[in-house]
C-alpha cells in the first residue's frame, strides 16, 4: 500500500497549491541568506524541493544549488520552469540520498518533515542532513509551529478553480496534523459528474523541544530558532512558524 506522501504529491497538487507564489520564496531566500552567511558559489541542496520555488531563487542568489524531491510530478514542473538548467533536479527520498556530500548548507523548508509514523525515520532524514554538509556546513528546517497551529487551525475551507471544487478539511489527531483534500470535478457537458479524487496529508507535531533531542541524535548542532521570516525570536504561543537554524560541528 503507498504512503499518503506517495500519492499527495501528483498533478492535483499543483491544482491545490498553485497559489504559491515566486516573489514570496524570493524574500523568504533572501532572509535565509542573512541567517545562513554562505559565501558566494555556495553548494546548497534544497531538500523535498517540490516545484523548485525557493531552489530557483538559491540559484539566482548566486549558488550552486541541488533541488532534490520524491515527486517526479513535481520535479517535471521544477525542471518546466528552469529551462537554462541552473539546478541540478534530482528524485530521492530524504531517507537516503543517492549523494556523497559536501554542501555549504541544506535547507528544508514549508513543512517538509514529519511524514513518516515512526521517530526513527525522521533521525534517519537529519543523519542525512549531517551527512551532506561539511564540517561547519549550516542547516535550516522551516517547520510548522504546532501551539499555534492547534489555535489557528481552520477545519475546513472550500474554493472552485479552474471548473473544480476543492474541499480541504483540517484536524490534529493522535500527535498529527492531518488535512483531507477532496477535488470533485465539475459536470461534463453530457452531465456525468467524475469521481471525487481523495487525498490525506499529515505531518507530526513536532515541539522544539523534541527537534532538539533528534538533532542530538543526529549529531547536528541547533544556533537559532525564529518565530517566521521576518527574522523575529521564536515564540511557541505566538510564532507561526518555527525555523530551526544550526549546523554540523566541525
Amino acid at each position: 500500500m503507498a504512503e499518503w506522501y506517495e500519492e499527495s504529491f501528483g498533478e492535483d497538487y499543483l491544482l491545490v497549491y498553485k497559489h504559491r507564489d515566486v516573489q514570496g520564496a524570493k524574500r523568504e531566500v533572501r532572509r535565509m541568506m542573512t541567517w545562513l552567511d554562505l559565501p558566494p558559489g555556495a553548494k546548497v541542496l534544497d531538500l523535498c524541493c517540490g516545484m523548485g520555488r525557493h531552489s530557483m531563487a538559491l540559484a539566482e542568489a548566486g549558488y550552486e544549488v541541488t533541488g532534490v524531491d520524491l515527486s517526479e510530478v513535481l520535479l517535471g514542473e521544477a525542471r518546466k520552469n528552469d529551462p537554462a538548467g541552473r539546478v541540478r533536479w534530482l528524485k530521492a527520498d530524504m531517507r537516503k540520498l543517492p549523494l556523497d556530500g559536501g554542501f555549504d548548507a541544506v535547507v528544508n523548508l514549508f513543512s517538509s518533515f514529519g511524514y513518516f509514523e515512526r521517530d526513527e525515520e525522521h533521525v534517519k532524514v537529519l543523519r542525512e542532513i549531517y551527512r551532506m554538509l561539511k564540517p561547519g556546513g549550516r542547516f535550516i528546517i522551516d517547520f510548522l509551529n504546532p501551539e499555534y497551529t492547534a489555535v489557528h487551525l481552520v477545519p475546513a475551507s472550500r474554493r472552485m478553480d479552474g471548473g473544480q471544487l476543492i474541499v480541504e478539511k483540517r484536524a490534529i489527531e493522535e500527535g498529527y496534523v492531518k488535512k483531507r483534500i477532496t477535488i470533485s470535478p465539475a459536470s461534463g457537458e453530457d452531465g456525468v459528474t467524475a469521481e471525487p479524487r481523495h487525498y490525506l496529508e499529515r505531518i507530526r507535531l513536532y515541539e522544539s523541544g523534541d527537534f532538539a533531542g533528534m538533532l542530538a541524535q543526529a549529531d547536528l548542532a541547533l544556533d537559532n530558532i525564529h518565530g517566521d521570516y521576518n527574522e523575529e525570536d521564536y515564540d511557541p504561543a505566538s510564532s507561526p512558524r518555527m525555523i530551526m537554524v544550526g549546523h554540523r560541528p566541525l
